[in-house]
């Protein structure tokens, strides 16, 4: 069975407008919406954010804080590190004569005295911590020189062969030789020895054996 439209077309064109006007509102009113809750949404992340950048900002600041108060230890600390390279460049190259002396009564023989004994360090001063010692001398740093009594000349040459034995006396020599008098056997003699990086203390070293 056929239904029949009895309203004029007027009529029907101006209840289509209608309905359209009605779902173009509605679709606008969705779009209002979703426009909404994206900006509510945003509004909270926003606040969630300058909440979060707040408490950064408070912790940077406790951290400056903190920063501040301990900045004098810094500077003490720095000043510590100055004070040592400082004491490093002051002693490097320093050597015991104390230890020489202990040495020296080690090795000399028995049928031996020394009447005299120098010790000179010819390295400049201030050489840099860490660096090896070369001043063109082959990394020698000094010398010891001596003079002595002796019975004997082979115990002149035991004291020469002895002088090598200990750690940084190199090049031991003796200048002359002569007997006291005719016949004793007895002979005065002078000489000396080279000095190198190795008979220095562990600080005159620049610390490296101390630690």
């Amino acid at each position: 069975m056929s239904q029949v439209n009895l309203l004029p077309p007027e009529l029907r064109q101006r209840q289509a407008e209608r309905r359209l006007r009605t779902i173009v509102a509605g679709i606008g009113l969705g779009v209002i919406a979703l426009l909404l809750a994206y900006y509510f949404l945003q509004s909270m992340r926003l606040s969630s954010t300058e909440e979060e950048l707040a408490q950064q900002q408070q912790t940077n600041a406790q951290l400056q804080a903190q920063i501040l108060e301990l900045q004098p230890y810094a500077d003490l600390q720095s000043e510590l590190r100055d004070k040592e390279q400082l004491v490093d460049t002051v002693y490097l190259n320093e050597v015991s004569w104390a230890g020489v002396l202990l040495d020296v009564s080690r090795v000399i023989p028995e049928e031996s005295y020394l009447t005299s004994l120098t010790g000179t360090i010819s390295v400049p001063t201030g050489t840099p911590v860490g660096l090896p010692v070369d001043v063109g001398t082959g990394g020698l740093i000094g010398n010891v020189t001596f003079a002595g009594v002796a019975r004997e000349t082979e115990t002149i040459a035991s004291w020469l062969t002895r002088l090598e034995q200990v750690r940084g006396w190199v090049n031991p020599w003796v200048n002359n030789a002569a007997e006291t008098a005719p016949f004793t056997r007895v002979y005065a003699f002078a000489g000396g020895l080279d000095l190198t990086v190795e008979a220095t203390t562990p600080r005159g070293r620049g610390g490296v054996e101390a630690a």
